[in-house]
């Protein structure tokens, strides 16, 4: 019994020293890609094409999936307010969950398990297929020319992608609640213009999707790469990916939250 205890507290115990480890690295591999980052504004055709893979090629899942909640959100607020006479309130309602919460990290969600997921499978087959080792041989800087790119895409897509999907949704609760129920489309607009500020609730919602943005993307280019050069651990990067970024956006959001809206 004794010695199962020490075997799982060891185990355990390198566990806990491993992930350590690996996020010292990683925060290194971020800091490294920050210094080298001067390349990429230099060439900025670079991060254009990545702002092009990363946000304009996730626009359609954005786009949809803004409208639907912004729907979901109008029927749900409309039954929630019709009970206590407040249905002129709907916009506000609708407004204030999508900027604040459900716009960026909804968002963030979708945006990490389509770009982040690309990102990492992309520099991942690079590294198995030894192109960031020729590039080396060649004189050029992988980090500079590889991952700094994409690590700067993905920061200056998020924030315009959580823009759209808070637009959308807005847009979505307009059709379910005045086109399709019959909310008073003044109240419905000019109560959601008195009710949302623009520092308390607007930037602070900007804030929000630029750091999940930097979360996820430094996430997706560290994990693609340090994976394995094999077919298996390009596969299980992807899925730490999502999974990782996921967790992390969550509990950013928890966090800035507490600190945003505490007063």
């Amino acid at each position: 019994m004794i010695d199962w205890f020490l075997d799982t507290f060891g185990s355990v115990g390198q566990r806990v020293l491993q992930s350590v480890r690996r996020l010292g690295y990683a925060a290194r591999f971020f800091l490294l890609t920050l210094a080298k980052s001067g390349t990429s504004f230099a060439r900025f055709g670079l991060v254009v094409k990545e702002i092009y893979a990363a946000g304009v090629l996730s626009l359609v899942i954005i786009l949809v999936s803004g409208l639907f909640v912004g729907m979901v959100l109008g029927f749900q607020g409309y039954n929630t307010l019709a009970r206590y006479g407040s249905e002129s309130a709907l916009g506000v309602l609708v407004a204030l969950s999508l900027v604040r919460e459900l716009g960026p990290v909804v968002s963030a969600l979708l945006f990490a398990g389509r770009a982040g997921s690309a990102m990492t499978a992309e520099i991942g087959l690079m590294k198995a297929t030894e192109q960031l080792v020729a590039m080396d041989m060649m004189a050029v800087d992988p980090v500079a020319r590889v991952v700094a790119p994409r690590l700067w895409g993905g920061i200056l897509s998020m924030p315009l992608l959580s823009a759209m999907f808070s637009a959308v949704g807005v847009f979505g609760g307009y059709l379910v609640g005045v086109v399709l129920i019959g909310v008073d489309e003044g109240s419905f607009w000019s109560q959601m213009q008195a009710a949302v500020d623009f520092r308390e609730d607007i930037v602070n919602g900007v804030i929000k999707s630029v750091v999940f943005g930097v979360a996820v993307t430094a996430i997706a280019v560290f994990e693609g790469y340090d994976a394995p050069p094999t077919a298996e651990g390009v596969s299980r990067a992807t899925t730490r990916t999502v999974v990782t970024s996921s967790l992390v956006i969550l509990g950013l959001d928890f966090i800035m939250t507490a600190f945003m809206f505490r007063g």
